[in-house]
């Protein structure tokens, strides 16, 4: 374990008087011989603390020096593999990007997504078949080193080999590696680099420097300058383009920021085939994901502690927005509410006025039945918004404050109980973040 990490009786540790020893142990104990000595002393899922400690362990063997450097290397693929995901503490670029970086010009990149899709499957699948090799080895090593040869075989099943291997769909995936946390589809990619580009757009991360551009404390805007973060702190999320900020249009920015406006069509194309949500085209299956998907996908990657929460108006997707929990401050509610929840009605009443004279003046009977259907819609959308207006009035006027240390099931329910102590359900999928409700 690095320095800093403690363990308890749930997560004990293996604790050497030698270090030189810890390569030689670590290849013991992830072999297939000590697999089969713990079954032998301890069957069951949980070990009691010293039944580890008490298991032979032969260390006078010669072949120390290749143990050690076979362990290294696994250590070494495991660790590249699991700093690939942005939930690891040392993650500093997506993947993807980083596949394109050996392409990139004063204009972007020339990488397209597919092309660096591709690259990085490649990579994960050498990753899978070297470590697999590499523990193979060990179990060879010692299968020989205790005399087992007549008891046990080094061959190990893909679906135990724990680095991540990348499928194009899930058709693809093999019946016996269903399941597994490790097998990723081509849009789980995506889907991971929608999530990296959200953060971009929060300014979480920044194409200009590697790893967590931002998580609190002082704002610096010189980390910024090829992609610019949200000003406001707050991205609209709309059945349609309705605002200068929608996140549908900084996505769209974004990709061609990244990988240059001549492929930006090629690669929304590659997106949304990945999603594959319903739409007309690539915008409007990616803006559908936004509305349907991403929030959903967002807790499931953070393990419901979402970190980028969606205030939601209801079934009807009245109103949608995005904001960075680590950006949050007093008037972020406030500011939803004028320059985004007010506007939005706004726009509704408009667009509902539009579809009215359309019917009164139409002779197209289409056409009519068209603009009656949208302003039922935008109807019903619009009650949404007013019904949710008076909840997000309460909270606005609170100015409610938060405490990042509070972590965010407390600070979940905190940003929605007004200064009153009455709770407003303004977020989404607030029952299965913070837990249920305490009875008075």
């Amino acid at each position: 374990m690095p320095a800093g990490c403690s363990f308890s009786d749930i997560g004990p540790m293996i604790l050497l008087n030698n270090n030189n020893r810890l390569p030689y142990v670590l290849g013991y104990v992830n072999s297939k011989v000590f697999q089969e000595i713990l079954n032998i002393c301890c069957a069951g899922l949980h070990y009691q603390n010293g039944i580890i400690a008490n298991l032979p362990c032969f260390s006078g063997d010669k072949s120390h020096e290749n143990i050690k450097e076979i362990v290294g290397e696994c250590i070494r693929i495991s660790k590249d593999d699991w700093n690939a995901y942005e939930i690891s503490w040392d993650f500093f670029v997506h993947p993807v990007i980083l596949s394109s970086f050996a392409s990139r010009d004063n204009n972007g990149y020339k990488t397209t997504i597919a092309e660096a899709y591709k690259k990085w499957k490649k990579v994960c699948e050498s990753r899978f078949l070297q470590l697999k090799a590499n523990e193979e080895e060990l179990n060879r090593i010692f299968i020989d080193i205790y005399g087992l040869q007549n008891e046990l075989t080094p061959e190990i099943e893909d679906k135990n080999v724990t680095v991540h291997r990348i499928f194009d769909i899930k058709d693809d995936i093999p019946e016996y590696m269903k399941g597994n946390n490790y097998v990723l589809t081509c849009r789980d990619v995506i889907v991971s680099l929608i999530s990296y580009a959200v953060g971009c757009m929060f300014g979480r991360y920044s194409l200009d420097a590697e790893g967590l551009a931002y998580a609190g404390g002082d704002w610096d805007s010189s980390k910024y300058t090829t992609y610019i973060p949200d000003a406001d702190n707050i991205l609209p999320i709309t059945d349609e383009e309705y605002f200068k900020d929608d996140i549908v249009g900084m996505f769209c920015a974004w990709v061609k920021k990244v990988y240059g406006p001549d492929t930006l069509e090629e690669n929304l194309d590659f997106i949304a085939k990945a999603l594959g949500n319903k739409g007309n085209s690539s915008r409007e299956v990616i803006r559908n994901y936004f509305l349907k998907d991403f929030f959903k996908d967002h807790c499931k990657t953070y393990q419901k502690r979402p970190i980028y929460w969606l205030f939601d108006s209801g079934k009807q997707n009245g109103f949608k927005a995005l904001v960075y929990l680590h950006r949050y401050n007093a008037d972020t509610i406030g500011n939803l509410r004028v320059d985004y929840l007010h506007r939005m009605q706004r726009v509704y009443e408009s667009e509902i006025n539009r579809m009215q004279d359309m019917i009164d003046n139409s002779t197209n009977a289409r056409e009519v039945a068209a603009s009656t259907k949208r302003k039922d819609k935008l109807q019903k959308q619009l009650k949404e918004c007013r019904e949710y207006d008076e909840k997000i009035g309460h909270l606005a006027l609170s100015r409610i404050e938060l405490d990042l240390d509070d972590g965010v099931k407390v600070n979940y329910r905190k940003v929605q109980t007004a200064r009153d102590g009455k709770f407003y359900e303004v977020l989404a999928d607030s029952k299965n973040i913070m837990g249920k409700r305490r009875k008075k």
